[in-house]
C-alpha cells in the first residue's frame, strides 16, 4: 500500500478521486478530524464499497495509511497535495462550506 511520491501526483487522478460525493465527504472528514478509521461512523455505504473509495483516494495520492495492529487509519497528505497543486485542496474544502 504505497502512496505515490508528491512529485508523481497526477491532477486527473486527484480530481477523479475528489469527484465522488462519498470520497469528498471522507476527505472533508479527515480535514476536520485528522485521521479517520477505515469504517468511520455516519458513512452509509457497504464496507466493500468503502474499501474501494479508500483505495482510490490512496492511489491518487490524497491519503496515507497508518497501521496500528489490525486497525488502519487514513490521513490527508495535505502538505504533498499543497506542494504539488497549490490551493487545490483549500478550494475543494472551501466549496463544501458554502
Amino acid at each position: 500500500m504505497e502512496e505515490p511520491d508528491h512529485a508523481d501526483l497526477d491532477l486527473a487522478a486527484v480530481l477523479h478521486a475528489l469527484g465522488d460525493p462519498v470520497r469528498l465527504a471522507l476527505v472533508r472528514r479527515m480535514a476536520e478530524d485528522g485521521e479517520s478509521a477505515c469504517s468511520p461512523d455516519g458513512v452509509d455505504v457497504p464496507r466493500s464499497t468503502l474499501s474501494n473509495h479508500w483505495r482510490i483516494l490512496r492511489e491518487a495520492g490524497i491519503t496515507q495509511t497508518r497501521r496500528i495492529g489490525k486497525a488502519r487509519l487514513m490521513a490527508l497528505r495535505r502538505a504533498d497535495l499543497d506542494a504539488r497543486f497549490p490551493g487545490l485542496l483549500a478550494a475543494v474544502l472551501a466549496e463544501g462550506r458554502r
